[in-house]
């Protein structure tokens, strides 16, 4: 699977975590904590990437390359 960054924050408005995708475009989730709104960002991707492989959409490449922890 791709690998794109997530950028995670407290949004008090929202009361909530925000997971937000930017290089996927309309692509967020969210959750109560933050290992929560982790989880649910990768779900979100998941479906985003099926979605526009249905319709036909391109997927954008990730803009760099996710290095492991391991490595």
């Amino acid at each position: 699977m791709l690998q794109y960054e997530i950028i995670i924050f407290w949004s008090d408005e929202d009361d909530a975590y925000i997971a937000h995708m930017p290089e996927l475009p309309g692509c967020s989730a969210h959750g109560e904590s933050y290992e929560e709104a982790l989880q649910e960002a990768q779900v979100a991707m998941s479906l985003w990437i099926d979605t526009a492989r249905e319709f036909g959409h391109p997927i954008p490449e990730p803009a760099c390359e996710l290095v492991s922890p391991s490595a």
